[in-house]
Order: structure tokens, then sequence, then C-alpha cells
């Protein structure tokens, strides 16, 4: 008796706890969340690269493919991570679109070195066994693609508040193409929109229209459709990400990488050809240098500080080989 009196006592003392340690994880998915949703904002980034970085993509891809098999445990994890999105965007839409003009470098650099500094997080799994052609090759034309992103002319700009019933529906399409390049990694949704000529006039349309109450009926419609695309871009391309993770796991982690490098030139390419700044051009000014360099060390640091706490909180949940 008293040892299932000991029992019970112990589960009751444990319910806080698992509440305690329920609100954490759901926090920390808000700020992830957050992460992802910054990564939409800037061209050249791909909130699927920021998931890789934070060690969240295998299960962002598990859950949005198995939302139907798995609803409530899916709706659990993707819940604060959307949550964390839409706040991420709303909160930093208007402070980046102010960096992004006024010291673009420094402040794509602030995200580079983020990337660079979550490297290992895909490094670490791509490691056992020799390095075969294919993986290089798997490496190789993500990179090539991504890079060459920013060669790409930019189209002309929609009047998304002219729009006929064609261009709603065009606009589901470009949801479609936004989020696979979300889910992607190294694939950034706001290049591609950049590229279609729909990224302007949707910053335009929030912080300018929606943001201020103008025009807020034309303003819902177009994030509606736009809604829709994304969410059935976001399950197509996640089912065929969670085959290619299932299937082929390493060759898939050289591709992320792959994705990640070569968006790094694109995301310079693309800030300096929006602030029209050549080579010929570039600020002289080595205290600007010296700001870029900063944010490209502080990146690295808080990016590879999340690595390292995920790999030792991956490392003590690991069972102990030495214990009975």
């Amino acid at each position: 008796m008293e040892e299932e009196h000991k029992t019970e006592s112990e589960e009751r003392e444990e319910k806080p706890e698992k509440r305690k340690n329920a609100f954490l994880e759901f926090l920390t998915n808000v700020v992830r969340g957050a992460a992802i949703g910054v990564a939409f904002i800037i061209p050249g980034f791909s909130g699927g690269s920021v998931a890789a970085i934070l060690g969240i993509y295998e299960r962002l891809v598990g859950a949005i493919a198995d939302i139907f098999k798995s609803f409530k445990k899916s709706i659990v994890f993707l819940l604060p991570i959307l949550l964390g999105m839409l706040l991420g965007i709303a909160a930093f839409i208007l402070p980046i679109q102010w960096g992004l003009k006024r010291f673009p470098i420094p402040t794509v650099t602030l995200f580079v070195g983020l990337a660079i500094g979550g490297i290992p997080s895909v490094t670490d799994k791509m490691k056992g066994g020799k390095v075969s052609w294919k993986h290089v090759l798997a490496g190789m034309l993500p990179l090539i693609a991504a890079a060459g992103l920013c060669w790409i002319p930019h189209g002309v700009e929609v009047d998304l508040f002219g729009l006929n019933f064609g261009g709603y529906l065009l606009l589901i399409l470009i949801g479609i193409v936004g989020s696979c390049a979300l889910v992607v990694p190294g694939i950034s949704g706001s290049m591609l929109l950049l590229i279609f000529g729909y990224y302007n006039p949707i910053v335009s349309l929030l912080t300018n229209h929606l943001l201020k109450g103008d025009q807020v009926g034309v303003c819902i419609l177009v994030l509606l459709c736009l809604a829709v695309g994304i969410v059935v871009g976001f399950f197509g391309i996640s089912v065929l990400m969670k085959f290619l993770l299932k299937k082929f796991p390493r060759g898939t982690h050289f591709a992320i990488l792959g994705f990640i490098v070569g968006s790094i030139p694109a995301v310079y390419a693309s800030a300096a050809g929006d602030a029209g700044l050549t080579w010929g051009t570039l600020p002289a000014n080595p205290w600007y240098w010296a700001v870029t360099v900063l944010l490209l060390a502080v990146g690295m640091t808080i990016s590879y500080l999340l690595v390292y706490f995920a790999r030792k909180k991956t490392k003590q949940s690991e069972p102990d080989p030495n214990r009975n």
C-alpha cells in the first residue's frame, strides 16, 4: 500500500513539472517560429534554413506532413510556431525594412552570421561513412540553384488593388510557390516573390494599407488567397521532404547544406541590388564595416550557442550505455 501511495504521490509531483516543461516548450517554439517568420521577410533567406539551423526541421516537416494522420499532436507542435511566425513578421517587418534601406549590408550580415553559426546543426546529420559523388552532387546542385536566384531579373511589380478573378487565383499559385520555398531550406520565399513582382506590393499592402486601416477588405482578400496557397504548398512539399529525409537522410542533409551556403551570396546580392549599391558605391566609412563584422560575430555566436545547447540537451536525453 505504501509503495502504491508513494507512486501516486510521485505522479502528483510530476504533473506540475510536466506542465512547466510543456509551457517552456511552447514558449521555445514561439521564439523559433518568430525566427522563421523573420527569415521570410528578408529576401534571400529561407524559413526552412532557420528551422534546420534551430534543429527542428525534421519535426516541422513531419508535423505538417502528418497533420491528417496525427492531427492533435501536429497542431500542438505547429500552433506555437505559427503564432511565433505571425508575431515575428508583425514585430520585425518595419525595423528590418528600415535596416535594409538604410544599412543593407550590416542588416543582412547579422542574419548571415546566424546562418553560418548554425551550420553545425546540419553537418552533424551528414556524418557517417564515406562521402560519395552522389553526396557532393546533392550539395552542389542546390548551392548553385540558391546562389543563381539572385541573377534572375525581378518581374514587374503587381498592382494588388486592381486584381481580377484570375489575378486572385494567381495569388493562390504564388502562395504555393512561396510556401514551397519557405519549407525547402535555402530557397527564399521572399526572393521568389521579388522575382515574380509580388514582394514589394505585399510589404506595401501590409505596412501602408492594412496596418493603417486603409482598404482593409482588399487586403484581407489578398492575404486570404495567399494563405490558401501557403497551406496547400506547405502540406505538399512537407510530404515530399519527409519522404526524402526518411529514404535518403544523408543526401538530403547535403542538399540542405548546399541550399543554405548558396543563399548567402544571394542575400547580399539582393540587399545590395535593392539599395542600389555596387562595388564602386559601397560605403567607405570604417565604422560601417566594423559594425558589419561585429554583427557577423554576434549572429554566429547566437546561433552556435543554440546549436551547443541543443547538442547538450540531446546528449542528456540519450540513455547512458554504462547504466544497467
